[in-house]
């Protein structure tokens, strides 16, 4: 009996006799006279058969294009997949923030819905509120009511701290000591609603200016005295011109008969525009003065507002304690129509006050009501 030979299998034999059928389908070698003209060639392999086939060349570029098409549809699944997570990703983080802020309300919101805190046992603080301090009156000051006792005007505007500190303190009201309806005192003030008490007063210290040209004989407290002789002479030597003047001081009986000739001519409403009813004069306070420009002769209390020397008194009769009483335009107030010939004395220290201050009225000065009619 043979022993078994795996060379001899089924397997083994059917292969060998494939081999040799396509060897015997092999085109038949050339003659040995043309093998010997050239050089000798291997016979090739299975392989490289099918690499030189047209078929085989043809196919390598298609596999190379399947591939790299393949790859890319890989590489764009890939890509799709990892927007579809980051979007996934940001809609879960999204989600959460607004989860957070709906469990956290806003404070004000939270506040506003608490309402106010609640009212402590003992019950709110109560704020105290203290009082300004009063301003300071120089009736409580011993120096000025000292001077203020001793009836000079000067001095007791000097203790206060000038004409404007006087002023201000009479506005304010925070000096009741000092009275504006004492005819004594340069800063009494007398209009249609402030009359003399007593109604028929008279000063004591009345005298006649010197070297000043007056028209009638009437005279001036001695402190308006002074002042007016040394401001006519001051006009003078500033070549404005020579000022005399025609009425000072009347008495209560010289108004009622002044006023009583201008009601018989121009009426009752007409006069109390133009003058005085008696005891509501300012003359009757012997501090009152009528002007007049005088060049040679004198001319008259109308022809003051257009002359040298109206115009030097306008900007000069302050520096002498002066002022014009009744000015344009303050009708409303005072109750009379302009006179700029009308000079009322109240003391140099108030008079610098009343220009610096640009008023046009005493009533103003002192912060009284307007006073137009009686």
């Amino acid at each position: 009996m043979t022993s078994f030979d795996p060379e001899l299998s089924p397997r083994r034999a059917a292969r060998a006799e494939a081999e040799r059928q396509a060897t015997a389908a092999l085109t038949l070698p050339p003659s040995p006279a043309s093998r010997s003209a050239n050089t000798e060639s291997p016979v090739p392999s299975r392989r490289e058969r099918r690499a030189a086939s047209p078929r085989s060349r043809a196919l390598v570029p298609a596999v190379l294009r399947g591939r790299t098409v393949a790859f890319r549809r890989r590489l764009a699944v890939l890509a799709l997949v990892a927007v579809v997570v980051l979007a996934g990703v940001i809609a879960i983080g999204s989600a959460v923030a607004a989860r957070h802020d709906a469990d956290a309300p806003d404070t004000a919101v939270a506040a506003s819905l608490a309402g106010p805190p609640a009212v402590p046992a003992e019950g709110l603080p109560v704020p105290v509120i203290s009082e300004a301090p009063a301003p300071a009156s120089p009736c409580d000051d011993p120096t000025f009511t000292s001077a203020l006792a001793s009836g000079d005007d000067g001095a007791t505007i000097a203790a206060i701290g000038g004409g404007e500190a006087f002023r201000a303190a009479v506005a304010s009201g925070i000096a009741p000591c000092i009275s504006l309806s004492d005819a004594n005192r340069q800063w009494v003030v007398v209009n249609k609603q402030r009359p003399y008490d007593p109604a028929d007063y008279r000063p004591g210290d009345l005298v006649m200016p010197d070297d000043v040209r007056a028209l009638e004989e009437s005279a001036l407290r001695r402190p308006a005295a002074d002042a007016l002789t040394a401001m006519v002479r001051a006009a003078a030597d500033a070549g404005a011109g020579e000022i005399g003047y025609l009425s000072a001081f009347r008495s209560y009986a010289t108004q009622e008969q002044t006023y009583a000739g201008r009601v018989a001519v121009r009426g009752v409403e007409e006069a109390d525009r133009e003058s005085a009813r008696p005891g509501f004069s300012e003359h009757q306070s012997g501090l009152a003065v009528d002007i007049v420009p005088c060049r040679g002769s004198c001319g008259t209390l109308d022809d003051v507002a257009g002359s040298s020397q109206g115009a030097w008194v306008r900007d000069h009769a302050w520096e002498f304690g002066f002022i014009t009483r009744y000015d344009v335009g303050r009708t409303d107030v005072t109750g009379y129509e302009p006179e700029a010939w009308h000079l009322r004395y109240i003391g140099p220290e108030l008079a610098k006050a009343y220009r610096d201050g640009g008023y046009t009225t005493l009533e103003e000065f002192f912060g009284l009501p307007a006073a137009p009619v009686y």
